[in-house]
């Protein structure tokens, strides 16, 4: 039953619906998701305890096999009536974790101030956030019009593959937020982000005879400044900060093998493996049209300079560069929720370092979808200890709740 303070949008609204956020609830789905390894390739688990929890909340829910044992969960809240629809994407993946950390990287930890874990920035916080808005939902007695989907996905990290095979099988909605860790920032520009390798070519000869050798390492080193600070052409202004190369793996040594047990003979095969962002306007062609042009310019200047240029394609998908109107109905929402829950006016644009991700909001615009990346999180992203103050969780959680409420809830 609709309570009186649900029955339309408004400050009652938004007021049953902030006393039904409980910050102890968030935190608590937060850290049972960490709990849960879920490396990018290995996220059954994850999803059989996200569609469990959406079942408990009445949602209509599936499993959708995007690869062997990998799964989409995604849970449709249907509307009473043909109306605008949206769609929360959040992705199950996450990276492994490296060396430093201080904390069990899986155990959940949490104390008064953070959620600590591998992934629980990129973006366990959100979807628990997410999950808790619906729980609000509910609790306060909601309806929507439109359909609401909450689609968890598998493979963000491999570029969007669980997120493109969702699309691939019809499931849209009209409006969406990715809750990717934007530290509460509204991101409405990104990079495209895409993978590329460089193998160079050399002559082995024991290191008493290197003179009459190429050193594949050694080349390699003269590549790695102009790599660094490449910039790819066709960038306008507001492109060209989006822009980067990064050098990720540097492996060399004998044969394509590597071999590493003979350090006495110079490598004649050295590879590195690079991460390359670029911003609207420009191309993936382009892109590998200017390192090609590169490596050329290596090549005529040096005879004894030769390297191939491979895409990485194997288990990866390319992702589009992502752009929104600032004056998207989506956009709009949000701001306006962000400014009423957090006391503040929010960051809207292309926030550094969230401008540089790549993300499945570039492959639900592409498919026609309207929206924007804001989820909590991101400060202490990706690094050992990684964490999320529960607080930024609390302001996500309740700002979902409120745009679902005004996207999807009664016209007045």
């Amino acid at each position: 039953m609709l309570s009186p303070e649900c029955a339309m949008p408004g400050a009652g609204n938004a007021t049953a619906i902030d006393r039904a956020i409980d910050r102890s609830r968030v935190a608590d789905l937060a850290a049972e998701a960490v709990r849960i390894k879920s490396y990018s390739g290995d996220e059954a688990e994850i999803a059989t305890c996200m569609a469990d929890r959406m079942s408990a909340l009445g949602l209509e829910v599936r499993l959708q096999e995007v690869a062997l044992r990998r799964f989409n969960a995604i849970g449709i809240w249907h509307g009473r009536r043909d109306a605008p629809s949206f769609m929360y994407n959040g992705h199950m993946d996450t990276n492994p974790a490296g060396e430093g950390w201080t904390r069990d990287p899986l155990g959940g930890e949490r104390d008064e101030q953070f959620v600590y874990g591998i992934g629980v920035c990129n973006m366990k916080s959100a979807n628990a956030s997410a999950l808790h808005a619906v729980e609000a939902l509910k609790a306060a007695g909601f309806e929507p019009q439109g359909d609401l989907i909450l689609a968890f996905v598998v493979g963000e990290l491999q570029g969007g593959i669980g997120t493109l095979k969702m699309i691939e099988e019809g499931v849209r909605a009209d409006h969406f937020v990715v809750g990717e860790p934007t530290e509460l920032t509204l991101l409405t520009r990104h990079a495209a982000s895409f993978v590329f390798e460089i193998w160079v070519a050399g002559k082995t000869r024991h290191l008493s005879k290197r003179e009459e050798g190429i050193d594949a390492i050694a080349k390699l080193e003269t590549l790695l400044p102009r790599l660094r600070a490449m910039e790819f052409s066709g960038a306008t202004e507001a492109a060209r900060s989006l822009n980067r190369v990064h050098i990720g793996v540097i492996r060399g040594g004998m044969s394509k093998e590597f071999f590493d047990w003979r350090p006495q003979q110079l490598a004649d095969t050295a590879m590195i493996k690079c991460a390359g962002r670029f911003g609207p306007g420009q191309t993936l062609e382009g892109a590998m049209h200017d390192l090609q042009a590169l490596l050329d310019e290596f090549s005529a200047g040096d005879p004894d300079f030769r390297a191939e240029l491979r895409l990485v394609t194997q288990n990866r998908v390319f992702m589009p560069p992502f752009s929104v109107d600032e004056d998207a109905r989506p956009v709009r929402a949000f701001a306006q929720a962000h400014r009423e829950v957090a006391g503040a006016e929010p960051k809207i644009g292309a926030h550094t370092p969230a401008r540089f991700f790549g993300s499945d909001a570039a492959h639900l615009a592409v498919a026609g979808m309207t929206g924007l990346l804001y989820g909590p999180g991101g400060q202490f992203n990706t690094m050992p200890d990684e964490r999320v103050a529960i607080d930024e969780m609390v302001v996500a959680s309740r700002c979902y709740a409120r745009v679902i409420a005004e996207l999807l809830g009664p016209e007045p």
